[in-house]
């Protein structure tokens, strides 16, 4: 650990002087799309009463959607969308025959799932995992026999991925039956569901036609239902209570205008029975799921989209000079707003309290000039905690920082303090964070693509400690049961203990054999920790 004198020491800027507030103001003035009046359509209902008895209740109403909910907008222009609604949202052809009608139950009746169930563990991405935290770890397992590796092209050359990828984080389930699986999207283009004891697998892979570099949902109601996208361009809901996982529906990301790419990075968030997802073509998705059970006990849904908000307009791309409008981010959920930000750096806050009538004002605006990819993470007062990467070098970009400290209700002066992450030597031209924060106590926990380990005070921006860590520290931070966690790109995982949240202190260094690069998050459960690496494997570790 470097001693403090060794350490570059790193300067909150604080609250920006009056000359880069007009410089931001002036600049955010000329981008920022109002919230926009929101179009009206119409949708049918059908009521239907089901009647005799259920569990001892008489009668349930079931409303069904007779036609797709508006694609609605919150900036200034609404792209054509380039099929009908009906269509871009049909779903994938089964093999299963067709279900018999559904028969409705009651929602508290399912299980509440246990374990780490999406990318930084809940809505507002600011849960890691549970304790206890392994003191003394070794590899306890690697999987598969044979390294996970696929072709995918990057323009017209074609690349062999290998492994798991950012942010490529498992989900741990803790199931009714006593087994607790991990379950992963990796680089071979499929889904793999793992026995967290044994590293065997628990079920067959789910293949997809491209590489999966994000980080897979499962429900947090209780539905066996898991959430992810491919670089295939699909947005998938697969059912888990099957002889084998079985695609239920999919989102093609060609349905809508492309302002970027067709991948699907972010991690799916679910709350009160919606789904929101940003894709890489730069548009905001909430989708109602419609989850129940047919009457053979399987689960079903009946997916109905509510909003396609895009990310840009057509003053964006005139200033800015691009289409690079992707959402690579996770959309992050603080009461009733949804938070996420583009590769142009621009991170929006929706009301979503009207998603089902199709309305989703904006309610929060900012610009911060070059690409966010780092998933926005709103702490406890709902002020946002925003990293973004530095390759453009735009002269805002410079005066606001890479890593700051946003607060919505404060729309038009919202930073409270902002920090440098310059390039490091081995890769001059490009610095920032690609890392999403962590935060705990009063302290955020981040990485830089530079290479340093960061603590920062929450309220001041003031930096207590600094670390060296190497290179391209994409994967995210985690802190569980008093532990700070961080991954290198030379295969070291890194314990340090928050006995002194200000002052970590080295606790343990573990190197996988390979030495390759792990750019994927670890998921920290019960004292093991899984977590994969780009040499084609996924490891456990623990006592």
């Amino acid at each position: 650990m470097a001693s403090r004198s060794q350490m570059k020491r790193v300067e909150p800027k604080g609250p920006l002087s009056a000359s880069e507030r007009e410089v931001l103001a002036t600049a955010l003035e000329r981008f920022r799309a109002p919230a926009a009046r929101l179009d009206r359509y119409r949708y049918g209902l059908l009521v239907g009463f089901l009647g005799g008895v259920i569990l001892g209740l008489s009668g349930f109403l079931v409303a069904h959607s007779l036609s797709q909910a508006p694609i609605t907008d919150a900036s200034l222009d609404k792209p054509p969308v380039s099929k009908a609604p009906a269509e871009s949202l049909a779903a994938a052809a089964s093999e299963e025959e067709e279900d018999p009608p559904l028969v409705p139950i009651l929602r508290h009746l399912l299980p509440e799932p246990r374990g780490l169930l999406q990318f930084r563990g809940n809505a507002a991405r600011n849960w890691y995992g549970e304790g206890p935290f392994p003191r003394h770890p070794r590899i306890l397992w690697r999987y598969p026999k044979e390294p996970m590796c696929a072709i995918s092209y990057v323009g017209h050359e074609p690349v062999e991925w290998c492994g798991t990828g950012w942010t490529g984080q498992p989900v741990v389930w803790e199931r009714d039956d006593g087994v607790t699986e991990v379950i992963v999207g990796a680089f071979d283009g499929q889904v793999h569901f793992i026995d967290a004891e044994t590293g065997r697998d628990l079920r067959p892979a789910f293949p997809t036609g491209d590489i999966i570099k994000g980080s897979v949902t499962l429900d947090p109601d209780g539905y066996p239902l898991l959430y992810f996208g491919s670089r295939d361009n699909y947005l998938r809901v697969l059912a888990l209570d099957r002889d084998r996982p079985v695609e239920l529906w999919r989102l093609d990301a060609h349905d809508f205008p492309l302002m970027g790419n067709d991948d699907w990075d972010g991690n799916p968030v679910v709350q009160d029975g919606v789904l929101y997802e940003g894709g890489e073509n730069g548009t905001f998705f909430a989708i109602e799921l419609n989850r129940d059970f047919d009457r053979r006990g399987r689960v079903v849904v009946q997916p109905r989209l509510l909003l396609a908000v895009p990310s840009w307009n057509d003053e964006f791309m005139a200033l800015l000079g691009h289409r690079d409008f992707s959402i690579e981010s996770s959309v992050a959920l603080f009461g009733e707003r949804a938070y996420f930000a583009n590769s142009a750096g621009r991170v929006m806050g929706l009301d979503v309290s009207r998603a089902r009538q199709g309305r989703a004002p904006l309610v929060f605006d900012f610009l911060a000039f070059d690409d966010i990819d780092a998933t926005v993470v709103a702490d406890g007062e709902g002020r946002l905690i925003v990293a973004a990467e530095l390759e453009r070098f735009h002269p805002v970009a410079h005066a606001l920082g890479q890593l700051m400290l946003l607060d919505p209700s404060r729309p038009e002066d919202p930073v409270v303090w902002s920090l440098s992450a310059p390039p490091g030597p081995k890769e001059p031209d490009k610095g920032g964070i690609w890392s999403t924060p962590a935060i705990y106590d009063e302290m955020i926990y981040a990485t830089t693509h530079a290479g340093e380990v960061w603590a920062v005070d929450r309220e001041t921006g003031r930096v207590d400690f600094v670390d060296a860590l190497g290179w391209h520290a994409w994967s995210s931070p985690v802190v569980v049961d008093g532990h700070l966690l961080v991954a290198s790109c030379t295969g070291e995982l890194r314990a340090y203990s928050l006995e002194n949240p200000r002052a970590p202190r080295r606790a343990w260094s573990l190197t996988i054999p390979s030495g390759s690069c792990i750019e994927s998050t670890p998921a920290v459960w019960k004292g093991q920790i899984f977590v994969g690496a780009r040499d084609g494997y996924l490891y456990a570790l623990g006592e």
